[in-house]
């Protein structure tokens, strides 16, 4: 399975998490329920990834934390906002870089439908 086929499993997905719950509830409850869809349809999926830092041969333990991180291939950021902002996309792409990953999702459950609140972010490795 590549990015592109894991990222569409993960928007399907989000989209039925989206069409039970709706938008306006809080960031973790649509990450648990989009951790359980996820893994229901097979796919490998850590919580809070934290990411460490590497800057000029340190590794430094900074927090960062990835929302989820689907069969190692794609990095998932979730919002629940009124509207996705650039520094969102700056974020996830410095998470990217930071895990040495090719794609990434930013999606904004704050949406009235979900397909709007869907970003693709690729890193140009």
């Amino acid at each position: 399975m590549d990015e592109n086929e894991v990222s569409n499993q993960v928007i399907g997905a989000a989209i039925e998490v989206h069409r039970h719950l709706g938008p306006g509830l809080l960031e973790s409850v649509y990450r648990d329920c989009l951790a359980h869809e996820l893994r229901a349809l097979g796919l490998a999926v850590e919580k809070e990834l934290i990411l460490p830092v590497r800057y000029k041969g340190l590794e430094l333990e900074a927090g960062y934390r990835a929302d989820l991180l689907v069969q190692r291939l794609v990095i998932v950021e979730l919002k629940a906002v009124d509207a996705l902002v650039p520094i969102f996309t700056a974020q996830l792409l410095s998470y990217l870089r930071m895990g040495g990953l090719k794609l990434g999702l930013l999606i904004n459950f704050n949406s009235v439908q979900l397909k709007d609140g869907v970003r693709r972010v690729v890193n140009n490795l």
